[in-house]
């Protein structure tokens, strides 16, 4: 399962500023796992749903949209 960039309004570009969890740790769902920036304000980008954080897709000071894949998930 993909892990998105969330729906922020206005918003058309975010930089990717820091991943919070790294390749292979379990997530819960909602659990916060990486900062967006867009505009001077910080984004909190949170799993969909409970797994494994398999692959970055995007890495820090990446530029991406809203709705695009920033990393993968995988059943736990």
């Amino acid at each position: 399962m993909d892990i998105v960039v969330p729906d922020l309004g206005e918003v058309g570009e975010v930089k990717l500023v820091r991943w919070l969890v790294a390749a292979g740790e379990e997530v819960e769902a909602g659990e916060a796992v990486a900062e967006v920036e867009a505009e001077k304000a910080v984004f909190v980008v949170e799993a969909p749903v409970a797994g494994v954080f398999d692959r970055i897709i995007v890495g820090p000071g990446g530029i991406t949209r809203p709705g695009e894949a920033i990393a993968r998930l995988r059943a736990g």
